[in-house]
């Protein structure tokens, strides 16, 4: 008789998940067999894995990911691209992310590297990181608002704060001062700390001629290529989809 005051209260205390189970428990056919023991662990078990799965939407809607159906699990392998697959599966497992090394993923287009990236940043989500995604021009357009209202150190700290910032479209239209400076600056709050997944279609040794700055050009590509991860893709059939660690990346 005290069943609907509990979960009441449990509402109230916005334990739902306990709430649920505990509605489940009674008019489940072996409810009365369980311990006091079991049923509060399959109490706690609901609570927690709807807490669980609550915090992952969340996170992946502040991710604004641009395919956020993207998983892992659904990466085709036999795309002619040079995806190695041990060396995906290897950066699946986040631990780069954990340890604040970059990543840069490459290629010429129609290879399918946004997708791919959403597909780390989903995975990233779901071992309980912070992820966002941005095209690179809309970095520039967030950064240029925010210093028209004075919000502009706010918003380098809140993406410093992410633990995976993925820059979409590197490199793919020259900078001009301002651009420069904005990027400098996130890079920068980030350098060393956080995890940056950058995609774009040319190649590495060719980004210092987007920025048209040398000394801008080395301070950036320093911060972001030292200790990152490299992926190329390829159409064709070589090898260069395989993982380049930190300690080989010139």
């Amino acid at each position: 008789m005290l069943t609907p005051g509990l979960i009441d209260r449990l509402s109230a205390l916005k334990l739902h998940g306990m709430a649920r189970a505990l509605e489940d428990l009674q008019v489940g056919t072996t409810a009365d067999e369980l311990s006091f023991e079991d049923r509060l662990t399959l109490m706690l078990d609901h609570e927690e894995a709807v807490r669980t799965s609550r915090a992952l939407r969340r996170r992946l809607e502040v991710a604004k990911l641009r395919y956020p159906a993207a998983a892992i699990e659904e990466v085709d392998f036999r795309h002619r691209r040079g995806l190695n697959r041990s060396s995906f599966l290897a950066l699946a497992r986040c631990e780069w992310v954990r340890s604040g090394y970059n990543l840069l993923l490459t290629g010429t287009t129609g290879l399918g590297k946004t997708w791919l990236a959403c597909a780390l940043g989903q995975r990233a989500c779901r071992e309980g990181y912070s992820v966002r995604y941005l095209r690179v021009p809309r970095l520039f357009e967030m950064m240029k608002a925010a210093r028209g209202d004075g919000s502009g150190p706010q918003l380098v700290e809140r993406l410093g704060k992410v633990q995976l910032l993925i820059l979409d479209d590197f490199a793919l239209y020259p900078m001009d001062a301002e651009q420069r400076r904005d990027l400098m600056e996130v890079v920068e709050e980030r350098a060393q700390r956080r995890s940056t997944l950058v995609t774009s279609q040319v190649k590495v040794k060719t980004w210092h001629d987007a920025f048209g700055d040398p000394t801008l050009a080395d301070a950036v590509l320093d911060r972001l290529v030292r200790n990152a991860y490299r992926l190329e893709l390829d159409g064709g059939e070589s090898k260069r989809g395989d993982l380049c660690p930190p300690e080989l990346v010139e």
